[in-house]
């Protein structure tokens, strides 16, 4: 039995691989710790550690000097709390998701000797992973080409990112048939900017499309709450069989009976496309520094698992000529679907703990 202190910003993106690791390290046996920031409790209700540490930390700003020096102070001061905490806790081995919120932690068992593996979700490594690359023993990627992560001359593996056990269930089940007169089912979600982005995109895109069509779409879509009302009128008028929610707790078994998916590209999303292996327009999110979703949307355009759209570019006329032409190919579908299954990684989670735990047994040598 070892001890792990999991380390990652308190968002979705960094916590829900984080997440899984966590439980499949509890299922070998071993004793879980979570360092990151307040935005835990938010999503970290379920996290399987022992405890949680709240660290501080802060994301520096090179555009205003006084804020860059007062993170700096802020990252100095999170640096010795986790130090503290991590001699108390007696840590085997350390593992970061990213996020400013795991530099302190991360950095602090560096100092400390405690062998450190650090994951990167994306095809492009975000800022804190390429300022903890050089702390960190061992690199875990989602994606064999990632933006960055050449110019660390350290051991790098490719193991994935790992995705959540519900969407492990339906991986192994097939592509749904498409026949020419069959119903189409299209699920559509995307996090609160992509639902607000979609609700405002996908009702006219669909109205624009053959009668034919639209007659035998199935569509499941995620809105926000205050667009329910103006969304469900909007497909009524259309006359599309339609399911809106603002949040689908059975997504994992919907896009799975999917023949066709739209969402944004975040890492998790893209991750979990893939091990179901379904074909997705991904419309990445507009304004991210570092571009993160635009180039995981790349990587599976580029292997021919789906087809990425910007949404400064959109209009419904062109979203409708897109779909019109997908959906009038069942074959073209299909392939893009078994090329989405190549690119997924299924067993990453049984891959990073195979890491993390031969990191251990590192650590206590």
């Amino acid at each position: 039995m070892s001890t792990f202190v999991l380390m990652a910003g308190g968002t979705g993106g960094h916590l829900f691989p984080a997440m899984a690791l966590a439980q499949e390290l509890r299922r070998r046996g071993h004793i879980i710790h979570l360092m990151t920031d307040e935005r835990v409790t938010g999503y970290g209700g379920d996290f399987p550690a022992r405890e949680i540490h709240v660290v501080p930390s802060a994301t520096p700003s090179t555009r205003n000097p006084v804020q860059f020096v007062a993170a700096g102070f802020k990252i100095l001061r999170g640096s010795v709390i986790a130090m503290v905490k991590l001699r108390g806790i007696k840590a085997d081995a350390v593992i970061g998701f990213g996020g400013y919120p795991t530099f302190p932690p991360f950095f602090a068992a560096s100092i400390l000797g405690i062998p450190g593996l650090l994951h990167e979700q994306n095809a492009v490594m975000g800022r804190a992973n390429r300022a903890l690359g050089q702390f960190a023993d061992i690199l875990a990627l989602s994606f064999s080409q990632t933006a960055y992560s050449d110019k660390f001359r350290k051991e790098k593996v490719v193991t994935g990112n790992p995705v959540r056990d519900r969407v492990r269930e339906f991986a192994t089940k097939p592509y749904p048939l498409l026949g020419n007169s069959d119903p189409i089912r299209l699920t559509v979600f995307g996090g609160s900017q992509g639902a607000r982005a979609f609700a405002d995109l996908l009702p006219p895109a669909i109205a624009l499309l053959s009668p034919e069509l639209r007659s035998r779409l199935r569509l499941t879509q995620q809105c926000r709450s205050e667009d329910l009302d103006r969304v469900a009128e909007a497909y009524r008028q259309s006359k599309v069989n339609v399911e809106l929610a603002a949040f689908f707790d059975d997504l994992p078994d919907r896009m799975s009976r999917s023949h066709l998916i739209i969402a944004r590209s975040g890492a998790s999303t893209v991750a979990e496309l893939c091990v179901l292996g379904r074909p997705a327009i991904l419309i990445p999110l507009p304004g991210s520094i570092d571009a993160d979703q635009k180039n995981n949307a790349m990587v599976v355009d580029s292997a021919g698992g789906g087809w990425i759209l910007e949404q400064a570019t959109i209009t419904p006329q062109s979203l409708a000529t897109r779909l019109e032409w997908l959906l009038r190919d069942p074959p073209g579908l299909a392939a893009a679907a078994r090329a989405a299954k190549a690119l997924g990684q299924p067993r990453a989670v049984e891959k990073l703990a195979d890491l993390a735990e031969s990191q251990a047994h590192r650590g206590r040598a």
